[in-house]
């Protein structure tokens, strides 16, 4: 690839749903694990220097294994969760759909869960910038999530963050310009 720096902000793999517990607290299923491999193989290029991940066991565990594949290392990031939604179980594919295109039209407004969307958009921004301050050199991956990355998308590179987030795959990732913002590349990871 290139010898500038970049950020590839990547969304977790294919979670096991269980709608009994908080989606905070999912895994990744086999399958997803398995598509892991090929992610590492995508994002190789680009020569990481560093897996910085969210505490949620599913992009935990997307990070951990595209990192051991890389052999890179790899750390959590406290702020890169997902939005906080700990208080409202999985209800139906449709509600949450559309629970979720408001939250990202309206980030102002509490929607649903204990935080606003520009108030996820903004814990995620420091996360992200605490992150690239601690490595101040190299390509840094980052694994989070679905709803947080549409977020910061939409302020970082004036992307839709409906648009985005209906369309990403698991995993998926994007990868761009440092400083700038600028989008590279972006791929669905798909075996």
């Amino acid at each position: 690839m290139s010898d500038s720096r970049q950020l590839i902000l990547i969304r977790h793999s294919i979670s096991a749903q269980q709608p009994e517990i908080s989606s905070h607290h999912w895994t990744l299923t086999a399958e997803g694990e398995a598509r892991c491999l090929k992610l590492a193989e995508r994002i190789a290029a680009y020569q990481p220097v560093v897996m910085i991940t969210s505490e949620e066991p599913k992009a935990r565990l997307t990070g951990a294994i595209v990192a051991r594949q890389l052999d890179i290392s790899t750390e959590t990031e406290h702020d890169l969760h997902e939005h906080l939604r700990r208080s409202e179980p999985y209800s139906d594919a449709a509600t949450f759909r559309s629970r979720i295109e408001t939250l990202l039209t309206q980030p102002d407004t509490l929607v649903f869960g204990e935080e606003t969307g520009a108030a996820a958009c903004q814990r995620f921004t420091h996360a992200v910038d605490r992150s690239l301050k601690r490595h101040p050199a190299g390509t840094i991956a980052l694994a989070s999530h679905g709803t947080v990355l549409s977020l910061y998308l939409a302020q970082v590179a004036g992307i839709d963050p409906v648009a985005y987030w209906s369309s990403i795959g698991m995993p998926a990732y994007i990868v761009l310009s440092l400083p700038g913002g600028q989008v590279l590349a972006r791929e669905d990871v798909i075996p």
